[in-house]
């Protein structure tokens, strides 16, 4: 018998490769009883050393099962290495044997625990809080209970039409394979076209333009392509959970920037400035505008304050997003939004996210896109193309009709039915006791009041207690880098808002503090 490396691996059983050659066979037979004895306790000798190895005490107890049947040594041997392994070789052929069944199997993938050692990275990184309070909405509506949920950030209209109407002919004119790794042509296209017509942006649709699965995933890539082991990345709180998440996966280092509530939750260049002094590894700054979870929204005399600082650190990257730029509620002309690119001399630097889940409603969807350089746009194609390779063509088909066939008065129609859900929670919520909102939301779907006046400041506990008891789901606004508050998003029917501020009045009046 040899042994051969492994050709398989299933659960926890250990697998080896054993082959009995044509001239170990003919040096067997024909020999006197005792030379046969001889080889035959050789053989069993092997196979019952190769048990320990292989499958330790549970092994030794194997081998002996199988002596006093009356079969020889040798078939007792070969029987062995049979049950011992899975794969057996005979006569130069392969052939799987399974194993025979046995009253107690020696090993089970329900009480073993992997061998497979998990990178180190990963027990640095943390669930989303927002993804497991949805998920045990969820859970409690698939058995039944009617749950009022505020905390994901979906609107609760449907795409517009010209959206739905052009996946729907995608899909019957077979338009269904994949597409370049960066987007299709058209797409591309669009995306430069917009930018250049809303934003003064120009951006090369053929080497400046990265079409994702998600602005989530564009997030990421310019993160990984920018930053590694040893880089430091600002980021602003409250900020959205996943952005030091995934610092911590590139092997960087999460810096977070403070803001102030008084401040709306912006950033000051006094700040900027501080943390960049404090800090001469940084590699990027995450700038969230409008911010999620704040709502807050930098306007352009404020980002060209932060420009200004950066300008003086040549070195430090920007990822902007601007998922919600298309959610704004200020009518004032210095209150629009503007995108960070084309502060001077921020575009060689700045890599633009956007994508079509908030302002087209295409959640599921999964289409985004990132417009930068092109050497920081070739970085993130060559990392997705590893990765993901092309968003869905579908999804792309449905994305050009939003930027070319949606009319902007039904995107307004939108943001004016929004600005009225805005405003009745900010009232709402003004009108409970001890429950602050110094600065109102000026941008995408989110309020984060200052609940720290009940349970000694403890958001969790807040949430849990809330949704255990009245069923509304709210999420803790720790989990965004700002312990006391609560993240509530507005993104629903004006009942359901109602229904939860009901809810999150009653329990507060409760005895809560």
């Amino acid at each position: 018998f040899s042994r051969r490396p492994p050709v398989a691996r299933h659960n926890t059983r250990r697998e080896t490769t054993l082959t009995m050659t044509r001239p170990t066979m003919r040096r067997t037979a024909g020999r006197s009883p005792a030379a046969s004895m001889r080889v035959a306790a050789l053989l069993s000798l092997y196979c019952c050393c190769r048990a320990f190895l292989l499958l330790g005490a549970g092994g030794r107890a194997y081998a002996f099962s199988i002596g006093g049947t009356g079969r020889s040594s040798i078939d007792n041997a070969l029987i062995f290495a049979r049950r011992a392994n899975n794969i057996f070789h005979h006569h130069g052929r392969r052939r799987v044997v399974r194993p025979a069944p046995a009253p107690a199997p020696l090993f089970s993938s329900t009480t073993e625990e992997s061998e497979i050692a998990l990178n180190p990275i990963v027990s640095n990184v943390k669930i989303s809080k927002t993804v497991e309070i949805f998920s045990l909405v969820k859970q409690m509506e698939a058995d039944g209970i009617d749950v009022t949920s505020l905390c994901v950030g979906e609107p609760d209209f449907p795409p517009p039409q010209a959206v739905l109407d052009a996946a729907s002919r995608a899909i019957s004119d077979c338009d269904t394979r994949y597409t370049a790794v960066t987007g299709t042509a058209a797409l591309r296209q669009a995306i430069a076209d917009d930018l250049n017509r809303r934003k003064g942006l120009t951006y090369d649709p053929q080497t400046e333009v990265v079409v994702g699965n998600g602005a989530k995933q564009c997030v990421y890539q310019g993160v990984l392509a920018t930053c590694g082991p040893l880089d430091s990345v600002v980021i602003p709180a409250p900020y959205w959970p996943s952005y030091p998440e995934m610092v911590s996966l590139t092997g960087a280092t999460p810096i977070i920037l403070e803001t102030k509530e008084e401040d709306g939750y912006l950033v000051t260049p006094e700040a900027l400035r501080e943390v960049l002094e404090e800090n001469d590894d940084v590699k990027l700054l995450i700038l969230c505008n409008p911010s999620n979870p704040t709502g807050g929204v930098h306007t352009e005399k404020r980002l060209r304050e932060l420009a200004d600082v950066l300008d003086e650190y040549p070195n430090v990257a920007v990822l902007a997003d601007e998922i919600y730029e298309r959610l704004v509620y200020n009518d004032e002309p210095e209150g629009r939004h503007v995108s960070f690119a084309s502060m001077p001399n921020m575009f060689h630097r700045t890599m633009t996210v956007n994508g079509f889940s908030k302002a087209y409603a295409m959640t599921g969807m999964r289409l985004g896109y990132l417009a930068a350089p092109a050497r920081l746009a070739k970085a993130t194609t060559t990392i997705q193309s590893q990765l993901t390779s092309c968003a869905g063509s579908i999804s792309q088909a449905a994305g050009v009709a939003a930027l070319e066939d949606v009319a902007e008065e039904e995107l307004e129609a939108n943001v004016s039915i929004m600005r009225g859900k805005r405003d009745y929670v900010v009232d709402r919520l003004r009108s409970m006791p001890n429950v602050n909102l110094v600065v109102p939301p000026t941008g995408a779907f989110y309020v984060l009041p200052d609940v720290s006046a009940y349970y000694d400041g403890d958001d969790v506990a807040l949430c849990l207690d809330l949704l255990k008891s009245k069923r509304l789901a709210l999420v803790p606004g720790s989990s965004f880098g700002a312990p006391g508050t609560v993240r509530i998003s507005y993104a629903t029917s004006m009942e359901e808002l109602e229904l939860a501020m009901n809810k999150l009045e009653e329990f507060l009046a409760e005895d809560n503090f």
